[in-house]
């Protein structure tokens, strides 16, 4: 950090005792030029271009979200802002990257997933039905796993699910298509944490990994709700 002597430049600076007098010339120093109009021009623009490589990164990564409706209460409130983690299940060729590049062919290589989607993660998601806008819901079964729905309880694999989440609400599905399946290997089964008000796969069936938008991690919006959001601590089998 610069303290305010190390900027000060007086425009005629003292000499120190030991510094002679010159004889017959003059050592001043004329100040340094200002940076002309088209040099003050061109570094905006450099900073506005970085600015802009910035934000744009960002937007590739992370998205904002704000619920719309009471489909996750309790958990998410009606206009929460949600910070969305667009990378959580994406996949990318690295390989195929590098063939963009002339003169250069590396094969088909194989694709790099940077995770998958776990049961209980609430994630953004574009629904196989007509909307305006993306759903936000939880995972509730996962590729190759049965979904089905009895006594107002959720059953995966035959065995009940323990949902913390929802405040021990009752859960029914009413869609006979929609409610005992085997969920396809490129899809998941989402539920609203609402049961009552939520169009989710009961309604629409199960949604394809590749729809999902991401992982929702973060609220920042109401102050009193700010922090992480978190996931049910589910392992790989059914509790």
């Amino acid at each position: 950090m610069q303290t305010d002597d190390h900027l000060h430049h007086p425009e005629s600076p003292d000499r120190t005792r030991d510094q002679p007098e010159s004889q017959g010339s003059d050592t001043s120093t004329d100040p340094a030029p200002h940076p002309s109009a088209r040099s003050r021009l061109r570094e905006l623009v450099e900073l506005s271009v970085v600015v802009l490589a910035v934000l744009f990164g960002l937007r590739l990564v992370v998205m904002p979200f704000a619920v719309d409706g009471a489909s996750m209460d309790p958990y998410l409130e009606d206009g929460e802002h949600l910070v969305v983690n667009r990378l959580a299940y994406a996949e990318a060729n690295l390989t195929s990257w590098m063939n963009v590049l002339p003169g250069i062919d590396v094969g088909e290589g194989d694709t790099v997933s940077f995770g998958h989607p776990k049961r209980g993660d609430i994630v953004v998601l574009n629904p196989p039905v007509h909307s305006d806008s993306p759903y936000v819901k939880r995972v509730i079964a996962l590729p190759g796993e049965t979904i089905g729905f009895r006594d107002g309880l959720v059953f995966v694999d035959g065995q009940p699910l323990t949902e913390p989440y929802i405040d021990g609400a009752t859960t029914f599905c009413s869609n006979t298509r929609w409610c005992s399946l085997t969920v396809p290997a490129d899809s998941v089964y989402v539920l609203g944490d609402n049961r009552e008000h939520s169009s989710d796969s009961r309604a629409f069936g199960p949604v394809k990994i590749a729809a999902i938008v991401g992982k929702v991690f973060f609220t920042n919006w109401p102050a009193d709700r700010f922090g992480p959001v978190r996931s049910p601590d589910y392992d790989d089998t059914v509790p």
